[in-house]
Protein backbone atom coordinates (compact mmCIF):
# COMPACT_ATOMS: atom_id res chain seq x y z
CA UNK A 1 0.00 0.00 0.00
CA UNK A 2 1.47 3.40 -0.94
CA UNK A 3 2.27 5.81 1.85
CA UNK A 4 0.31 9.05 2.06
CA UNK A 5 0.94 12.02 4.25
CA UNK A 6 -1.96 12.45 6.69
CA UNK A 7 -3.45 15.83 7.50
CA UNK A 8 -3.63 14.69 11.12
CA UNK A 9 -3.05 11.48 13.02
CA UNK A 10 -5.82 10.63 15.47
CA UNK A 11 -4.48 8.55 18.36
CA UNK A 12 -7.24 6.91 20.39
CA UNK A 13 -6.33 6.10 23.99
CA UNK A 14 -6.61 2.39 24.70
CA UNK A 15 -7.10 2.49 28.47
CA UNK A 16 -7.02 5.42 30.85
CA UNK A 17 -4.75 8.05 29.38
CA UNK A 18 -2.16 9.06 31.92
CA UNK A 19 -0.14 5.84 31.62
CA UNK A 20 -1.54 4.60 28.31
CA UNK A 21 0.91 3.40 25.67
CA UNK A 22 -0.55 5.88 23.17
CA UNK A 23 0.26 8.85 25.42
CA UNK A 24 3.71 9.42 23.92
CA UNK A 25 3.27 12.55 21.79
CA UNK A 26 4.83 15.43 23.69
CA UNK A 27 2.98 18.20 21.89
CA UNK A 28 -0.07 17.13 19.89
CA UNK A 29 -2.12 19.65 17.91
CA UNK A 30 -5.02 19.05 20.29
CA UNK A 31 -6.44 16.63 22.83
CA UNK A 32 -10.08 15.55 23.14
CA UNK A 33 -11.87 14.07 26.15
CA UNK A 34 -15.28 12.56 25.46
CA UNK A 35 -17.77 11.83 28.31
CA UNK A 36 -16.10 10.03 31.22
CA UNK A 37 -18.02 7.22 32.87
CA UNK A 38 -17.38 4.14 34.97
CA UNK A 39 -15.34 1.50 33.15
CA UNK A 40 -12.14 -0.48 33.77
CA UNK A 41 -12.46 0.33 37.47
CA UNK A 42 -9.95 -2.36 38.40
CA UNK A 43 -7.29 -0.26 36.64
CA UNK A 44 -8.55 3.32 36.71
CA UNK A 45 -10.33 3.67 40.06
CA UNK A 46 -13.83 3.28 41.43
CA UNK A 47 -15.03 6.89 41.18
CA UNK A 48 -15.68 9.26 38.30
CA UNK A 49 -13.13 11.67 39.77
CA UNK A 50 -10.41 8.98 39.82
CA UNK A 51 -11.17 7.86 36.27
CA UNK A 52 -11.31 11.47 35.05
CA UNK A 53 -7.87 12.00 36.57
CA UNK A 54 -6.52 9.14 34.45
CA UNK A 55 -8.28 10.38 31.31
CA UNK A 56 -7.02 13.93 31.90
CA UNK A 57 -3.48 12.59 31.73
CA UNK A 58 -3.55 13.23 27.97
CA UNK A 59 -3.72 17.01 28.59
CA UNK A 60 -0.44 18.64 27.60
CA UNK A 61 1.06 21.97 28.61
CA UNK A 62 -0.32 24.76 26.49
CA UNK A 63 -2.22 22.40 24.15
CA UNK A 64 -5.97 23.04 23.65
CA UNK A 65 -8.31 20.34 24.92
CA UNK A 66 -11.85 19.80 23.61
CA UNK A 67 -14.12 18.41 26.34
CA UNK A 68 -17.45 16.69 25.74
CA UNK A 69 -20.34 16.62 28.24
CA UNK A 70 -19.18 15.56 31.70
CA UNK A 71 -20.51 14.80 35.15
CA UNK A 72 -19.63 17.71 37.47
CA UNK A 73 -17.08 15.68 39.45
CA UNK A 74 -15.30 14.68 36.24
CA UNK A 75 -15.31 18.25 34.94
CA UNK A 76 -13.80 19.55 38.18
CA UNK A 77 -10.84 17.21 37.77
CA UNK A 78 -10.36 17.99 34.07
CA UNK A 79 -10.46 21.75 34.75
CA UNK A 80 -7.90 21.40 37.54
CA UNK A 81 -5.48 19.40 35.38
CA UNK A 82 -5.91 21.86 32.50
CA UNK A 83 -5.23 24.81 34.80
CA UNK A 84 -2.02 23.22 36.11
CA UNK A 85 -0.85 22.71 32.55
CA UNK A 86 -1.98 26.05 31.14
CA UNK A 87 -4.07 24.13 28.60
CA UNK A 88 -7.03 26.06 27.14
CA UNK A 89 -10.30 24.15 27.41
CA UNK A 90 -13.02 24.12 24.75
CA UNK A 91 -15.82 22.65 26.82
CA UNK A 92 -19.34 21.63 25.90
CA UNK A 93 -21.91 23.98 27.40
CA UNK A 94 -19.33 26.73 27.85
CA UNK A 95 -17.48 27.21 24.58
CA UNK A 96 -19.61 25.18 22.18
CA UNK A 97 -23.13 23.79 22.01
CA UNK A 98 -24.76 21.12 19.88
CA UNK A 99 -28.36 19.95 19.53
CA UNK A 100 -30.84 18.58 17.02
CA UNK A 101 -33.66 20.56 15.46
CA UNK A 102 -36.01 19.36 12.71
CA UNK A 103 -33.80 16.35 11.94
CA UNK A 104 -30.72 18.55 11.59
CA UNK A 105 -27.63 18.98 13.75
CA UNK A 106 -27.15 22.52 15.01
CA UNK A 107 -23.70 23.46 16.28
CA UNK A 108 -22.74 26.85 17.71
CA UNK A 109 -19.57 28.42 19.08
CA UNK A 110 -18.04 31.90 19.17
CA UNK A 111 -17.34 31.67 15.42
CA UNK A 112 -21.00 31.20 14.56
CA UNK A 113 -23.66 28.58 13.86
CA UNK A 114 -23.58 25.51 11.63
CA UNK A 115 -26.75 23.80 10.34
CA UNK A 116 -25.66 20.29 9.31
CA UNK A 117 -27.12 16.87 8.48
CA UNK A 118 -27.46 14.40 11.33
CA UNK A 119 -24.44 12.15 11.95
CA UNK A 120 -24.09 8.98 9.93
CA UNK A 121 -23.56 7.07 13.18
CA UNK A 122 -26.91 6.29 14.87
CA UNK A 123 -27.86 7.27 18.41
CA UNK A 124 -28.42 10.47 20.39
CA UNK A 125 -24.97 10.13 22.00
CA UNK A 126 -23.39 10.43 18.55
CA UNK A 127 -24.73 13.98 18.30
CA UNK A 128 -22.56 14.91 21.28
CA UNK A 129 -19.60 13.03 19.83
CA UNK A 130 -20.12 14.88 16.54
CA UNK A 131 -20.15 18.16 18.45
CA UNK A 132 -16.75 17.41 19.98
CA UNK A 133 -15.37 16.49 16.56
CA UNK A 134 -16.69 19.72 15.05
CA UNK A 135 -15.24 21.76 17.91
CA UNK A 136 -11.84 20.23 17.20
CA UNK A 137 -12.09 20.80 13.46
CA UNK A 138 -13.20 24.41 13.90
CA UNK A 139 -10.29 25.12 16.25
CA UNK A 140 -7.92 23.60 13.69
CA UNK A 141 -9.25 26.00 11.07
CA UNK A 142 -11.33 23.61 8.98
CA UNK A 143 -14.41 24.89 7.16
CA UNK A 144 -18.08 23.89 7.18
CA UNK A 145 -17.60 21.42 4.33
CA UNK A 146 -14.99 19.54 6.35
CA UNK A 147 -17.29 19.44 9.38
CA UNK A 148 -20.16 18.08 7.28
CA UNK A 149 -17.94 15.46 5.69
CA UNK A 150 -16.65 14.37 9.08
CA UNK A 151 -20.07 13.57 10.50
CA UNK A 152 -21.75 12.22 7.38
CA UNK A 153 -18.94 9.93 6.21
CA UNK A 154 -17.92 8.53 9.59
CA UNK A 155 -17.98 4.72 9.81
CA UNK A 156 -17.42 2.87 13.06
CA UNK A 157 -17.69 -0.92 12.90
CA UNK A 158 -19.59 -2.63 15.74
CA UNK A 159 -21.08 0.59 17.10
CA UNK A 160 -24.80 0.06 16.48
CA UNK A 161 -23.88 -1.19 13.04
CA UNK A 162 -26.55 -2.72 10.83
CA UNK A 163 -25.00 -5.72 9.10
CA UNK A 164 -26.22 -5.93 5.51
CA UNK A 165 -24.37 -8.89 4.01
CA UNK A 166 -22.55 -12.00 5.12
CA UNK A 167 -23.19 -15.51 6.38
CA UNK A 168 -24.86 -14.44 9.62
CA UNK A 169 -27.01 -11.87 7.82
CA UNK A 170 -28.22 -14.63 5.50
CA UNK A 171 -28.94 -16.85 8.50
CA UNK A 172 -30.97 -14.10 10.18
CA UNK A 173 -33.01 -13.02 7.15
CA UNK A 174 -35.66 -11.68 6.97
CA UNK A 175 -34.89 -10.40 10.47
CA UNK A 176 -32.49 -7.43 10.74
CA UNK A 177 -29.06 -8.10 12.22
CA UNK A 178 -27.22 -5.41 14.20
CA UNK A 179 -23.91 -5.40 16.08
CA UNK A 180 -22.70 -3.25 18.97
CA UNK A 181 -19.54 -3.64 21.06
CA UNK A 182 -20.41 -1.34 23.99
CA UNK A 183 -19.92 -3.01 27.35
CA UNK A 184 -20.32 -0.64 30.34
CA UNK A 185 -23.35 0.98 32.02
CA UNK A 186 -22.97 4.18 30.00
CA UNK A 187 -22.98 2.09 26.82
CA UNK A 188 -26.16 0.36 28.00
CA UNK A 189 -27.83 3.74 28.48
CA UNK A 190 -26.65 4.93 25.05
CA UNK A 191 -27.78 1.71 23.39
CA UNK A 192 -31.23 1.93 25.00
CA UNK A 193 -31.62 5.53 23.80
CA UNK A 194 -30.52 4.52 20.30
CA UNK A 195 -33.08 1.71 20.19
CA UNK A 196 -35.83 4.07 21.31
CA UNK A 197 -34.96 6.35 18.40
CA UNK A 198 -35.11 3.53 15.85
CA UNK A 199 -38.23 2.66 13.88
CA UNK A 200 -40.57 0.46 15.95
CA UNK A 201 -39.55 -3.18 15.67
CA UNK A 202 -39.34 -5.96 18.28
CA UNK A 203 -35.74 -6.21 19.45
CA UNK A 204 -34.12 -9.41 20.66
CA UNK A 205 -30.61 -9.34 22.11
CA UNK A 206 -27.79 -11.85 21.80
CA UNK A 207 -25.31 -10.98 24.54
CA UNK A 208 -21.92 -12.13 25.71
CA UNK A 209 -19.71 -10.26 28.20
CA UNK A 210 -16.42 -10.44 30.08
CA UNK A 211 -16.20 -11.04 33.82
CA UNK A 212 -14.42 -7.69 34.27
CA UNK A 213 -17.59 -5.76 33.39
CA UNK A 214 -20.63 -4.54 35.33
CA UNK A 215 -23.07 -6.92 33.68
CA UNK A 216 -26.19 -5.83 35.57
CA UNK A 217 -25.30 -2.16 35.12
CA UNK A 218 -25.00 -2.67 31.37
CA UNK A 219 -28.20 -4.70 31.01
CA UNK A 220 -30.48 -2.70 33.32
CA UNK A 221 -31.17 0.16 30.85
CA UNK A 222 -32.11 -2.39 28.18
CA UNK A 223 -34.86 -4.01 30.27
CA UNK A 224 -38.17 -2.88 28.85
CA UNK A 225 -36.56 -1.94 25.53
CA UNK A 226 -35.70 -5.46 24.34
CA UNK A 227 -38.19 -8.29 24.27
CA UNK A 228 -35.66 -10.98 25.16
CA UNK A 229 -31.99 -11.79 25.65
CA UNK A 230 -30.19 -14.92 24.52
CA UNK A 231 -26.89 -15.29 26.36
CA UNK A 232 -23.79 -16.81 24.81
CA UNK A 233 -20.25 -17.36 26.00
CA UNK A 234 -17.57 -15.57 23.97
CA UNK A 235 -15.59 -18.21 22.05
CA UNK A 236 -11.90 -18.39 22.86
CA UNK A 237 -12.01 -15.83 25.69
CA UNK A 238 -10.81 -17.05 29.08
CA UNK A 239 -12.53 -14.15 30.86
CA UNK A 240 -15.93 -14.70 29.29
CA UNK A 241 -18.96 -14.82 31.56
CA UNK A 242 -20.65 -18.22 31.15
CA UNK A 243 -23.87 -17.88 29.21
CA UNK A 244 -25.86 -19.15 32.19
CA UNK A 245 -24.52 -16.33 34.38
CA UNK A 246 -25.32 -13.65 31.80
CA UNK A 247 -28.85 -15.04 31.51
CA UNK A 248 -29.23 -14.90 35.29
CA UNK A 249 -28.09 -11.27 35.41
CA UNK A 250 -30.56 -10.46 32.62
CA UNK A 251 -33.45 -12.13 34.43
CA UNK A 252 -32.54 -10.27 37.63
CA UNK A 253 -32.96 -6.89 35.87
CA UNK A 254 -36.22 -7.91 34.19
CA UNK A 255 -35.07 -9.16 30.78
CA UNK A 256 -36.57 -12.52 29.74
CA UNK A 257 -33.47 -14.64 29.14
CA UNK A 258 -32.30 -17.95 27.73
CA UNK A 259 -28.97 -19.39 26.59
CA UNK A 260 -27.54 -20.73 23.34
CA UNK A 261 -24.42 -22.71 22.55
CA UNK A 262 -23.33 -20.28 19.83
CA UNK A 263 -24.22 -17.03 18.12
CA UNK A 264 -25.42 -19.02 15.12
CA UNK A 265 -27.75 -21.10 17.29
CA UNK A 266 -29.08 -17.95 18.95
CA UNK A 267 -29.76 -16.26 15.59
CA UNK A 268 -31.52 -19.36 14.25
CA UNK A 269 -33.76 -19.64 17.32
CA UNK A 270 -34.74 -15.97 17.31
CA UNK A 271 -35.31 -15.90 13.57
CA UNK A 272 -37.54 -19.01 13.76
CA UNK A 273 -39.72 -17.49 16.47
CA UNK A 274 -39.59 -13.84 15.36
CA UNK A 275 -38.83 -13.59 11.61
CA UNK A 276 -39.49 -9.82 11.50
CA UNK A 277 -37.37 -9.01 14.56
CA UNK A 278 -34.38 -6.74 15.03
CA UNK A 279 -31.62 -9.02 16.32
CA UNK A 280 -28.90 -7.10 18.16
CA UNK A 281 -25.64 -8.83 19.11
CA UNK A 282 -24.06 -6.87 21.96
CA UNK A 283 -22.07 -6.77 25.18
CA UNK A 284 -18.42 -6.99 24.16
CA UNK A 285 -15.94 -5.90 21.53
CA UNK A 286 -14.44 -9.38 21.80
CA UNK A 287 -17.82 -10.87 20.87
CA UNK A 288 -18.16 -8.28 18.10
CA UNK A 289 -14.81 -9.32 16.65
CA UNK A 290 -15.87 -12.97 16.69
CA UNK A 291 -19.16 -12.08 14.96
CA UNK A 292 -17.40 -10.07 12.25
CA UNK A 293 -15.10 -13.01 11.53
CA UNK A 294 -18.01 -15.47 11.45
CA UNK A 295 -20.09 -13.18 9.23
CA UNK A 296 -17.22 -12.93 6.76
CA UNK A 297 -18.44 -9.86 4.88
Amino acid sequence: MPKRRADYTLLEVGLGGRLDATNVVARPAMTIITPVDLDHQQYLGNTLAAIAGEKAGIIKRGVPCVVGPQHPESMDVIEAVAARNGAPLLAYGQHWHVSTEHDRLVYQDESGLLDLPLPNLPGPHQVMNAGAAIAALRHLGRDEAACEAAITRAYWPARMEKLTKGALVDLAAPAELWLDGGHNPAAGVALAATLRAQSPRPTHLICGMLNTKDIAGYLRPLAGIAQSLTAVSIPGEANTIPAEDTARFAADVGLPASTAASVQDAISAIRAAHPQARILICGSLYLAGHVMRENGA
